[in-house]
């Protein structure tokens, strides 16, 4: 009797959901898992309930400015701390499940919650990293990372680990993004900025994998190859936290190097993220892409291109920030659910492969307290 109670006990510790007589997660509903989006509005309107309640994504980006409109401070999700708390808790009350709020918040130049909207100042990471001292960048990053938790946002699209190779490269270094060229220095500060945000309960994903420091040019205008300029050095910071337990998500780059991929970006390529970052690298966790709506990706394949030939190589969580210039597109999320259960129907993506992406995302959900 004694061991029939056991076993009884084991199989509900194990499948919790099964053994409360919950269904399991359908085809459609796990690919809607995979998606982080964004939308236009400071409150929760029927664009982002639909994706919460009838789509049932696995999360959400905020943004301040918005880019399919006028671009002015303020036009998209972010006025005031009060205006932000109360819309991070109505998107968690409105999806009624654990929910991913996420946000680009590195500091200074990259930098969603403003001071001329009532939050506090943020310095630049390249500011940080020529300091060089624990002490100072924790204390930085506590800051960042306490105005999350306090706004409602659990992961932070944040820390930068490029590599500032190229100081006049117009997205990492002209903005002061990258801590330093000295990889160890990047390393270690990086290290610091994610367990500060640790302590405060909040997530954080390292970018750009396998390192934008190097290129000339900006991937949200077009595809960058930085096959002439990138080395294996710039992989260091990544190997290092990864090494150290210190990466929650890992996001990929939107940037093409010939000696990785003769093909594909990174972000499409089973070569930089099965290969290099899962197998050389040893990393098992939550992979997110860059923005897919990013010109990288936009301008030279479809959607339907982009989407299977990124899940195969590896990306867990898709983010559809819909805040390009290129126009508000709401659908978008319905149209890349639909691709990803028609891809896996026609035998295009394995059914493994989604549940492992569901997998990876639920620990992440665990992780996350609020």
């Amino acid at each position: 009797m004694f061991f029939l109670l056991a076993l009884y006990a084991a199989v509900v510790c194990i499948q919790p959901s099964m053994a409360q007589g919950a269904m399991p997660p359908s085809l459609r509903q796990q690919a809607a898992r995979m998606l982080i989006v964004g939308f236009r509005g400071d409150s929760v309107g029927e664009d982002v309930r639909h994706y919460l309640q009838d789509l049932g994504v696995g999360g959400v980006i905020l943004f301040d400015r918005d880019l399919t409109g006028d671009g002015t401070r303020g036009s998209r999700n972010i006025k005031s701390p009060s205006q932000l708390k109360t819309l991070c808790q109505a998107l968690k009350n409105t999806a009624g499940r654990k929910l991913i709020v996420a946000i680009d918040e590195e500091g200074g130049n990259v930098d969603r919650l403003k001071t001329t909207y009532g939050f506090p100042p943020t310095v630049t990471p390249k500011s940080l990293g020529a300091r060089n001292d624990s002490t100072a960048t924790t204390e930085a990053a506590a800051g960042i990372a306490r105005t999350l938790r306090e706004a409602g946002i659990n992961l932070n699209f944040a820390p930068s680990v490029d590599v500032d190779v190229n100081p006049a490269c117009p997205i990492i270094g002209r903005l002061g993004r990258s801590f330093s060229s000295d990889t160890a220095v990047v390393a270690a500060n990086a290290g610091w900025f994610v367990k500060a945000h640790r302590r405060e309960g909040v997530a954080t994903a390292i970018k750009h994998f396998p390192g934008h420091g190097s290129a000339a040019s900006d991937s949200h205008l077009g595809l960058v190859d930085v096959s002439d300029t990138w080395s294996e050095a710039e992989l260091a910071p990544f190997r290092h936290l990864i090494d150290a337990g210190l990466v929650d998500v890992v996001m990929t780059a939107h940037i093409y190097n010939s000696h990785l991929d003769s093909t594909y970006p990174a972000t499409l390529s089973a070569n930089v993220i099965g290969g290099l970052l899962r197998g050389k690298l040893g990393y098992d966790g939550v992979v997110a892409s860059d923005d897919m709506y990013m010109e990288a990706i936009v301008s030279h394949f479809t959607l339907r291109e982009a989407v299977v030939r990124a899940i195969n190589a590896g990306v867990d969580l898709l983010v559809l920030g819909n805040n390009s210039p290129a126009g508000n597109s709401p659908e978008r999320p319905d149209e890349v659910v639909d691709i990803i259960v028609d891809a896996v129907e026609n035998g295009d993506i394995r059914r493994e492969r989604i549940e492992e992406a569901v997998r990876r995302i639920d620990g992440l959900l665990a992780k996350l307290d609020f």
